[in-house]
């Protein structure tokens, strides 16, 4: 997942124990079925066109979303001991009042009116699970990453336009500050491919390119999102990844 200014580019894939390896396909039982589910939908309210989003149908969440002239959000899973299953149960339990990640995710699509008033509500609400949150606005410069706990923004990275590395920020499955597992290192390709493109050739095309590389790309990989704040463009592709391709 991408975020540069004005668009934001990612991969929905699912991470399950209950995804099922097809070992004479060679795919995953449940990628296959979601990606037959795969929609845009364009929220409305009062007539009016709201948002767009990226996800599937039955789902009244929100995973991948532009608000057209005001930002736009996606988000990616976290891994955490103190993770969705706890939060799930305590939800369950009454312990903890706590939101649903891709509800909120459709509270602040619904709500907020401009980047910095969608990055501090990602940032403050408690979780059932924790996530990363990925905000692209409409002005230069506004992009975040948001690595979330259940209870707080353990880190929020920034666009800067000064360093040469913070003209994009790459986001996967692992913390920034973390080695991603030698198993399921998408940043190192993820990033080598984003230099290689240049902030000078930023387009969808360009990042559906880098999108479609493996092993950015792998068998896990539903759809790929591309959009655009300034715009309200929102691209959404089905994806498969031809052998020889990564199981994860």
């Amino acid at each position: 997942m991408c975020s540069i200014d004005y668009y934001i580019a990612g991969l929905k894939r699912i991470k399950s124990l209950y995804a099922g390896w097809d070992s004479i396909n060679h795919d995953w039982t449940m990628t296959e079925i979601l990606r037959k589910l795969v929609i845009n939908i364009n929220w409305k309210r009062d007539g009016k066109l709201l948002y767009k989003s990226a996800g599937f149908a039955g789902f009244i969440g929100v995973l991948t979303a532009v608000k057209p002239g005001k930002f736009t959000i996606s988000i990616n899973e976290r891994f955490s001991k103190n993770g969705g299953f706890i939060g799930i149960l305590e939800w369950i339990l009454k312990i903890e009042q706590a939101k649903w990640v891709t509800w909120l995710t459709r509270e602040v699509m619904e709500n907020a009116d401009h980047f910095q008033e969608a990055v501090f509500s990602l940032s403050v609400v408690h979780l059932m699970a924790p996530v990363y949150f990925i905000v692209s606005g409409s002005e230069t410069g506004e992009g975040a990453v948001i690595t979330r706990s259940r209870e707080e923004a353990l880190d929020v990275r920034n666009l800067d336009k000064n360093k040469a590395d913070l003209w994009y920020l790459l986001q996967t499955n692992y913390d920034p500050w973390e080695t991603p597992s030698p198993l399921d290192d998408r940043r190192t390709p993820g990033k080598q491919c984003m230099d290689k493109l240049g902030k000078e050739n930023v387009s969808f095309d360009g990042l559906y390119a880098v999108l479609s590389s493996k092993p950015v790309l792998n068998k896990m990989t539903v759809f790929t999102s591309l959009m655009q704040a300034t715009s309200g463009a929102l691209d959404t592709q089905i994806q498969k990844c031809n052998n020889p391709c990564w199981p994860i």
